[in-house]
């Protein structure tokens, strides 16, 4: 069990107060009423306020996660990480299912509109709820206030949990930058105050640069690489969102930051993070103490017993695999304690045969009785994919077509079941989701300097990191590492992680007919231009009719 896990069950003691997510039709966060006067009462109840919002990724409420706060009638469809990632994978050509819900048909057949979407309303208003939590806490942590409560000797420590929370604040406006493009801009005086305003795409660029380098400075009270028990957010989760944010600057802003991403990348990959030897174990059920951490920059922790949820990386195993499969690929993997490897078989999600050639697998079969349909031994080792018992063209209406994914799933590293017992699998998961890790370092360390060289890697360094994810996937190096292979390397080592969706868009690709997916725009085969605002998402049609502030982004 997670340690900064076990603290979020203690209950957490924070007045939400704020307007800015007020009319966002969603319910109380704490139904225990507590006030500031109680809530930071000792050292502890800080840590503990903290710990709530480094667990607002993968909470849906304070009950049982079969609730939510937001009022959806499917809490696991209520969860951020599940529906993030939706929008940056769903939207696209990584990941598509067949469950034929209106928000999935509409992410699938880039049919959005600015209407009721489950994905679209869950991730803006839980960016939004992340950020009030965090307003709220710097309010509550001032020198002021420790004062007035004869807490000031706690002062450099409370610094500390203050710069981590800005750290959160920080990714959540990020995530609305990238999504959402202009969204409201709440800061701390709009609790219990006036609406936030709106704000560019640009400038909230420009004021996440400012925090970030801020955070990540040599003076900072952001704690160092080690300084925090881990999944606490740390200066290298500082520099990678950087990182990220500079390899899309371009997008952002309409000036590119080639040269700023390369170096924050390099400056990551200095901090000693390391690459996990064995692929698969990135993504186990014990993922956060063997070895994986290691590699992880910043991850959202779920624990099967202490932070249950229905979504997180429980929908990227259940959803996965049909019972068949499951059991097929728990013979073909020798696992020995069990039947399965997957805790159930909600068997909607699905690979499209177009994203998995990406991974040039050899000897690839379809109709046959083998677990995977291709030679494991002799492909890429993060094709962690399998065709038993369905057919090469992906059809949305049927379970039994395209590949499925096993990527996350319920092992151990030691190839066992995490069972409760001989017979009963545990339904929810305790693999962490890694938001950040060193392999998008390399890679972005690596795109960097192609930007800067003509579109081909001429630094030995970076050529050398690629190296060293082809060396761990069992495969080999080209002589000539240009944007295309890139591009199709990041399909590759990220598969299900959130990243495809901001790399089509940053190679010109999401919209252009010239790059086609399995009904894309609505069509089955894919080959249509779709318009170019759908690179961002609309803003919730019920924050628009309560804040006046705010005008609906272009197309919508």
């Amino acid at each position: 069990m997670k340690h900064f896990n076990r603290i979020i069950v203690l209950g957490v003691s924070i007045a939400i107060l704020s307007s800015c997510v007020g009319d966002l039709n969603t319910l109380p966060l704490n139904k225990t009423d507590f006030t500031s006067e109680t809530a930071y009462n000792n050292e502890q109840s800080y840590l503990n306020a903290l710990s709530y919002i480094n667990g607002y990724y993968m909470l849906v409420g304070q009950d049982s996660p079969g609730s939510n706060d937001l009022g959806f009638s499917d809490a696991g469809q209520s969860e951020f990480i599940r529906q993030w990632g939706n929008l940056n994978e769903m939207s696209c050509d990584a990941l598509k299912c067949v469950w034929g819900d209106s928000y999935i048909t509409d992410l699938s057949f880039n049919t959005w509109g600015s209407g009721t979407n489950d994905a679209i309303t869950c991730v803006y208003t839980r960016a939004l709820k992340g950020i009030t939590l965090v307003n709220e806490y710097l309010l509550q942590t001032t020198p002021e206030k420790l004062s007035s409560r004869g807490q000031s000797a706690l002062q450099s420590k409370i610094d500390g949990y203050r710069a981590e929370a800005r750290f959160h604040r920080a990714l959540f406006f990020y995530i609305l930058m990238d999504e959402f493009g202009n969204p409201p801009f709440p800061q701390p005086e709009n609790i219990g105050g006036k609406m936030p305003e709106q704000i560019k795409r640009a400038d909230l660029f420009n004021w996440l640069e400012t925090e970030l380098l801020e955070l990540g400075g040599d003076g900072s009270a952001m704690p160092a690489k080690g300084a925090v028990e881990y999944p606490r957010p740390t200066k290298g989760s500082v520099w990678a969102l950087l990182s990220r944010m500079y390899l899309n600057a371009e997008v952002y802003t309409g000036s590119a930051k080639w040269s700023q991403a390369k170096d924050a990348s390099k400056k990551v990959i200095d901090m000693g993070y390391k690459l996990l030897p064995n692929y698969e174990n990135l993504f186990r059920q014990d993922n956060s103490t063997n070895g994986a951490a290691d590699e992880f920059i910043f991850a959202v922790a779920y624990d099967k017993d202490h932070t249950q949820s229905w979504g997180g990386t429980t929908t990227l195993t259940s959803a996965a695999l049909s019972e068949d499969a499951n059991k097929k690929l728990a013979e073909g993997l020798n696992v020995s304690n069990a039947q399965k490897i997957n805790y159930e078989n909600w068997a909607g999600y699905h690979v499209p045969d177009e994203y998995v050639a990406f991974f040039e697998l050899q000897d690839v079969v379809w109709g046959t009785d083998d677990a995977f349909g291709f030679d494991r031994t002799k492909s890429d080792k993060r094709a962690l994919v399998t065709n038993f018992g369905a057919v090469r063209e992906f059809d949305y209406k049927s379970q039994a077509s395209g590949w499925l994914c096993w990527k996350f799933n319920g092992l151990n590293s030691d190839g066992t079941c995490a069972q409760v017992d001989a017979v009963t699998y545990p339904k929810f998961s305790s693999a962490d989701f890694p938001f950040f890790r060193l392999a998008e370092m390399y890679l972005n360390y690596a795109e960097a300097d192609a930007r800067l060289n003509g579109g081909e890697v001429k630094d030995e360094t970076a050529k050398g990191y690629v190296k060293a994810l082809r060396e761990r996937a069992g495969v080999n190096t080209p002589a000539i590492i240009d944007l295309d292979f890139l591009l199709k390397e990041r399909a590759r080592e990220f598969m299900w992680e959130g990243h495809r969706r901001v790399d089509l868009i940053r190679y010109g690709y999401f919209t252009s007919m010239n790059f086609s997916w399995p009904w894309k725009g609505g069509v089955e085969s894919g080959k249509v231009a779709i318009p170019a605002f759908r690179t961002i998402y609309p803003i919730v049609q019920s924050d628009l009719s309560s804040n006046s502030n705010l005008t609906q982004n272009q197309g919508y």
